[in-house]
């Protein structure tokens, strides 16, 4: 049966949106607390509003981290540097409120359930149990560079861009605050053009609708958006209500982790719900989504299928996962089984086990905090779940 004709949207956001605020705290907060003390426990939640960052969680650390002072830096460093913006880092009140982690967390975490009831030895199994219960899902494909569907890898990247023609001066009235979205047009699995193009930012109250539609065009989405993908039809909206000078936490409220469709696949594949940032790895919803995201890319990388969905699903203090499923949507150059029978020999998804393989413990989540989590190849150290390195092993053993 051929593939209908559909057409898919993705959007992504600025880091000067509220909301990415919030996870920047939370995840600069986390690196601060890993540099210095790498089996740190975070759960931290930031709250963003006009004049004030409000910060709560619980965290156990033998480390200290100066939390206001390190708040007020990244929401200078994002580019709220005025308080005519009605929240800036200068001005803005700072509020924390942490406590330390649940000790019956703790107790799970700490000790797995596996060697609390001695079923296995401590040589066979991790000593780290998963820190809550939830289903984690990991995709890659081979639609982009990144191993990403298309639609959030070009908002991703128009976001990118809006940010850099603000930052370097190129479009000097813009501010931080922005959103993206892209709606592509498929026809039979494959992108043919591009409907609709969004991209609105935040700008000077004399900057006019006509003067910024001109310059975002020019300098944000032709350079981003392939020309393949435009055509008459394509209609580009820039700052579609015609002006969008109040913005950032004095225009919405910012929290922690509401954007988890945009760190993510942006609606292509399903999400299990939990959010990223703030959390140290013990916590699955971040480890156990970006080892998904490792396996699936590696399959896709070796020529195995075109397209790969892992979802791992975890019990608290329990190691290892409850269950394990592979989906290719029919693209598998070898049945989806055979592709779980690879995943049991080569891939280790027990907590510890997926800190050590992947690199967690060391402070890289801030970057990660703005612009989504996976796909990140414009990082340098690539992330530990965006590289490849079993592929060619997993193309062999496939018989590929």
């Amino acid at each position: 049966m051929a593939t209908p004709k559909f057409i898919f949207s993705s959007e992504s956001v600025t880091e000067g949106h509220p909301d990415k605020v919030a996870d920047q705290i939370s995840d600069g907060i986390l690196d601060a607390i890993l540099k210095d003390d790498p089996n740190g426990r975070v759960a931290c939640e930031t709250l963003c509003t006009t004049g004030l960052v409000f910060v709560a969680g619980e965290i156990t650390t033998k480390t200290y981290v100066d939390i206001p002072k390190l708040a007020r830096e990244i929401v200078k460093e994002i580019g709220y540097t005025r308080a005519k913006y009605g929240f800036d880092g200068e001005t803005c009140a700072v509020i924390s409120s942490i406590d330390e982690q649940s000790g019956d967390i703790a107790m799970g975490v700490d000790n797995a359930l596996e060697v609390r009831d001695k079923a296995l030895t401590e040589e066979d199994i991790a000593k780290i149990g998963a820190g809550d219960q939830g289903m984690m899902f990991g995709y890659a494909c081979n639609e982009t560079k990144e191993f990403m569907p298309m639609p959030i890898a070009l908002a991703h990247n128009l976001a990118r861009q809006l940010t850099k023609v603000r930052r370097d001066g190129q479009v000097n009235y813009l501010r931080p605050d922005g959103k993206t979205q892209v709606s592509l047009a498929y026809e039979g699995g494959k992108a043919v053009r591009a409907d609709t193009i969004v991209v609105s930012s935040q700008h000077h109250p004399e900057a006019t609708l006509k003067e910024i539609r001109s310059d975002i065009i020019e300098h944000v989405v032709t350079p981003i958006v392939p020309a393949y993908l435009i055509d008459e039809k394509t209609r580009i909206l820039v700052n579609p209500t015609g002006r969008f000078v109040k913005g950032g936490p004095m225009a919405d409220t910012g929290l922690t982790g509401r954007k988890i469709i945009v760190d993510t696949y942006g609606g292509w594949v399903p999400h299990g719900g939990g959010a990223f940032s703030g959390k140290d790895p013990t916590k699955v919803d971040r480890s156990g989504a970006y080892m998904a995201r490792y396996v699936s890319k590696n399959i896709v990388a070796a020529g195995i299928a075109d397209q790969c969905q892992i979802q791992v699903a975890y019990a608290i203090g329990v190691a290892e996962p409850v269950s394990l499923n592979v989906n290719t949507f029919g693209t598998g150059k070898i049945p989806d089984e055979k592709i779980s029978e690879l995943l049991e020999k080569y891939f280790d998804f027990r907590p510890a086990a997926i800190i050590r393989t992947l690199d967690l413990r060391r402070p890289q989540y801030r970057a990660l905090a703005a612009y989504g989590h996976m796909g990140r190849i414009d990082i340098n150290p690539l992330p530990g779940w965006e590289k490849t390195d079993l592929a060619e092993t997993l193309k062999k053993e496939a018989g590929l």
